[in-house]
């Protein structure tokens, strides 16, 4: 693993770790990553519906209803895993893409010294925290 893989690795897992309250510009940047990511299929208020949903194959989940599924608490890490997919957790069924991979293709690859995987890894614990937010 490259250095600088290692170092956002790292930084993505101690931030999905720790329950530091998200800061208003996450929220706000998780919840534009949403709406233009994810809204489709789950919806604008997360609860499945969206104008994609009946064209898949398999059932989209309600999103406010993770914590309860968890025994009221958000699995935050395991949510980032899905969300990235590339790391082999496949939990939602392989329907949903691979966000960490198709953020990654939209940078081209490169961005700055350490590549693309801080914004990668940004956008994704972005959107992570914006759905804590919507949990019932």
């Amino acid at each position: 693993m490259r250095p600088g893989l290692a170092l956002a690795a790292a930084a993505l897992l101690t931030a999905a770790a720790a329950p530091a309250p998200a800061t208003g510009d996450e929220i706000a940047r998780g919840a534009a990553l949403y709406a233009t990511y994810c809204a489709a299929c789950h919806g604008p208020s997360g609860r499945g519906g969206g104008p994609v949903a009946d064209l898949l194959a398999v059932p989209v989940p309600d999103l406010t209803t993770i914590a309860a599924r968890h025994g009221g608490a958000f699995p935050r890490l395991e949510v980032i895993q899905i969300i990235d997919g590339r790391t082999g957790l496949r939990v939602h069924g392989g329907s949903m893409p691979l966000w960490g991979s198709a953020f990654a293709a939209e940078t081209g690859g490169s961005a700055g010294a350490y590549g693309a995987e801080p914004d990668i890894r940004a956008r994704v614990l972005a959107l992570a925290r914006y759905l804590e937010t919507l949990q019932e």
